[in-house]
Formats: C-alpha cells, structure tokens, sequence
C-alpha cells in the first residue's frame, strides 16, 4: 500500500522547465515526462484489510517520521507534507503553489510520483493523500465517556510509560477503548506535565492519538516512551 523512498537518478540535472502543462522537465540528459499540474481530484482506492480514520493517520505519522531517513532531501519531504494537507483540505491552488515554490516535478500530475530539480524521485503511498473508500466507520458514543474524555467501556490495562523528561518509568491505567490522545490527557493529569506536548511511540513506531489503545497492540511487559517537550500542548489529530 505504497511506501516510499526517494531515488536519484543518474547523472546530475542539466535542466528544468517551468511547471506549465505540456512543458518537459529534462534529468541527467534524460526526459521524465512532462510536467503536469496538480490533477484536482481525490485519489480512489480500497485497502487489502478495512481500516479505521485513526489507523490511517497512525500509518500517516509513520510515513513521515521515516520517510527523510532514507534518500531525498528534507526540505522537499516538508514541501510534500505541506503540499499533502492542502490536498486533503482540498485546496488545490495551495498545493499547486507548494510544488512550484519547491521546483517538484508531477510527470502525472500526482504526489504518487514526483521528482525534485536534483532528479531524485519521490513517491508518496496513497494513504498520505485520501482515505480508501472502504474506511471503517466509527461513530462515538458520547454517553460512553465521562468528563475527561475517557471510555467508561472496554477492559482496564496498565501501560507501563517513560517519560522522556526524567528517564521515569510510570504505570498509567487506562480502558483498551481509550484512545491514545485520552491516555495522554490521564498521564498529564498523573504526572502534572502542565499541558506539555507529548509524542508517544511503541516499537520504534509513533502512535497516532485517535488509535485505541486496543488498536495499539502493546505487549503487557512492553514500554511505551513518551517523548515530552516544555512547550503548551498542540492538539493535532493523527
């Protein structure tokens, strides 16, 4: 379902045509297409296995946590997140004007494959830019959740969490139908962060805030590590 990393081409660039439809962006010598604007349409697809808003965003984070690690230059994977949101908030001309500011070469007309000014490919998997059209519906049950936003349903679990501020290992209660955002409400309310941003990241892997703790599959004897910065917290859905 489309992972990415970005892949130079050989030869350096000798060229580049302005981002006008019909024009022939030229790498290392060699054609690469033509350089179509942004196709304003949403991307259709379906995922092998149904998965819920949260589970998307979860993969999204992923993506773009790992993504600068591997070749491509930082600042064009900035410009493709930014580019990606627009996209989602369906505001084209932004996007559009992202990729130019950028020099970001759409041989379709698509972030699924694109090039810097260097020649290096980029290709962004499918999820960053629509959800599939056989998303998982969930439709939250208000009188499920008290005050702070907690679930009152689903089995209690103790997550074992380190805070990355003291090197602290902390046992948090939570329900398996809390969602990571409301775990991290509990524990800032436990350990009085004073509303600081926390990222949470299991395996090597960040946790979104809308996945259930369910959804999360954390071993019992496992330790989530919650990476805390002084700053007022965000919120930002993932």
């Amino acid at each position: 379902m489309g992972g990415c990393v970005g892949t130079a081409r050989e030869g350096s660039a000798s060229s580049r045509t302005s981002s006008a439809e019909g024009s022939t962006s030229m790498r290392g010598g060699t054609s690469i297409g033509k350089n179509v604007p942004l196709r304003h349409e949403r991307i259709r697809w379906k995922s092998d296995m149904p998965l819920t808003e949260g589970q998307v965003r979860s993969k999204r984070d992923e993506f773009w946590d790992t993504a600068p690690a591997f070749e491509g230059r930082r600042e064009i994977w900035d410009a493709l997140k930014a580019a990606a949101l627009a996209i989602e908030n369906q505001d084209y001309d932004l996007a559009q004007a992202i990729i130019d500011g950028a020099n970001i070469t759409l041989p379709n007309g698509a972030l699924t494959d694109c090039y810097d000014e260097l020649g290096t490919r980029y290709q962004l998997p499918v999820y960053c830019l629509s959800y599939p059209l056989n998303i998982l519906q969930r439709t939250p049950d208000k009188d499920g959740e008290n005050e702070a936003g907690a679930s009152v349903e689903g089995e209690e679990t103790i997550l074992k969490v380190r805070l990355s501020t003291t090197s602290k290992d902390v046992k948090l209660a939570v329900r398996s139908t809390d969602s990571v955002a409301t775990s991290k409400r509990k524990l800032d309310i436990q350990e009085n962060l004073n509303g600081s941003r926390q990222r949470w990241f299991y395996g090597g892997k960040l946790l979104g805030d809308r996945l259930l703790v369910c959804e999360c599959n954390i071993h019992p004897s496992y330790i989530v590590q919650s990476i805390i910065t002084e700053d007022f917290m965000t919120t930002i859905d993932s």
